[in-house]
């Protein structure tokens, strides 16, 4: 039954995709002049290019190789370009509307459409190129975000924390060992007491992951309270029981519904993704049962990786939750989705006595292109009261 829900889906998908390519492609056909050179190629370069990220799926089910690498990063570099050409399809199609109702053309239109048209392609392509190469280069770059806070809780001997965190790594093959080993290292600087990995810290599947090596560079992960992680929606796409298995013996202890005491001093709790359910039939706990016999007089620190139903984790009396999922959008403008669909889209926000924080990402899904904001990692500093 999930085998046929998911053929459907994927056929959905496909469908889109291949109107949203086929739309962009008619425009910079009819862009480009009778008897130009570039025109006879332009169909195949197109093909190449829209359909290299489906090959690179399929491919890499049984072949990972730098064949199967280079259509990833084809593909993957396809679909930043793709959202930006469509957008400024879009526009053009607009401004041709506009143009419709005049009641004449202006004659330098007129005069110069077939010129007009091959020098607007040449625009576009070289604004959208200059756009997706900017926002590469901003997601190779993740900033540390500072974050202080206070819980006006006691937490035994304890008078601060200090936390390192990150979520949405995506580990595979665009995040590959040069990127991972940056997130170690970046990870390690910040000397916390503790490491904490929100979700999505592998990309679907595993097998990427394993064929380079990555738990070489998280092995490397040093904290004294220890290295924790949770399960997010793409550990359960790809297979979770085989992505927490791997991770557990890179040494993260993976928690997962459960809460465990830290030296009598606070309390860390994580929960499994709230998509389990769609993925593995196995539905998570309720957060009353992942707390039962938590004292709340103590410190409670949770992690989910998506940040649904905040006013919940309040009346939960958890005083710190830390998320991430959304990646702010990744590009720009689904930033303005993002913040439509969830209360916090990313960044810090206090509700009573609870403290969340909602992480844009190391890593990200897909393009590896941010145009919407910067990766980042956590460094937290928190006052116990």
């Amino acid at each position: 039954m999930r085998s046929y829900q998911f053929l459907i889906f994927f056929s959905i998908v496909l469908f889109i995709y291949s109107l949203v390519n086929y739309y962009i492609f008619r425009h910079g056909m009819m862009a480009l002049p009778q008897g130009m050179a570039f025109r006879k190629w332009y169909p195949w370069i197109f093909l190449f290019l829209s359909s290299s990220y489906i090959v690179s799926r399929v491919m890499e089910r049984f072949w990972i190789s730098p064949v199967s690498n280079f259509f990833t990063f084809v593909g993957s570099f396809w679909l930043a370009l793709m959202v930006y050409f469509l957008m400024a399809v879009i526009v053009v199609d607009l401004v041709r509307l506009a143009l419709y109702f005049l009641p004449s053309r202006p004659d330098f239109l007129a005069n110069n459409y077939e010129d007009i048209k091959k020098y607007v392609f040449i625009a576009v392509t070289g604004i959208v190129g200059i756009v997706v190469l900017a926002g590469h280069i901003n997601a190779l770059n993740p900033r540390v975000t500072r974050l202080d806070m206070k819980i006006n809780k006691k937490a035994g001997t304890l008078k601060t924390l200090h936390i390192a965190a990150a979520s949405d790594i995506h580990m595979g093959t665009l995040v590959g060992p040069r990127r991972t080993a940056k997130l170690v290292r970046m990870l390690n600087d910040c000397n916390a007491d503790v490491i904490m990995l929100a979700g999505d810290i592998v990309d679907e599947d595993l097998a990427p992951v394993i064929h380079n090596d990555l738990g070489r560079s998280l092995v490397k992960l040093k904290a004294p309270l220890g290295v924790y992680a949770i399960t997010g929606n793409h550990e359960y796409i790809g297979g979770a029981e085989a992505a927490v298995k791997y991770l557990s013996e890179q040494g993260i202890k993976m928690l997962r519904d459960t809460a465990i005491k830290i030296n009598e001093n606070f309390y860390l709790a994580g929960r499994n993704d709230r998509d389990s359910k769609r993925f593995s039939s196995k539905e998570r706990k309720s957060m009353d049962k992942v707390l039962e016999g938590v004292d709340r007089t103590l410190p409670v620190i949770m992690m989910d990786h998506q940040p649904f139903n905040l006013q919940q984790v309040v009346d939960a009396g958890v005083d710190f939750q830390l998320s991430g999922h959304t990646h702010h959008g990744q590009l720009w403008p689904f930033n303005f989705i993002t913040k439509a669909i969830y209360e916090v889209s990313w960044g810090y926000k206090q509700k009573n006595e609870s403290h969340f924080y909602v992480s844009s990402g190391y890593g990200g899904w897909g393009p590896p292109v941010r145009t919407g904001n910067r990766p980042e990692i956590l460094d937290i500093y928190i006052t116990f009261d």
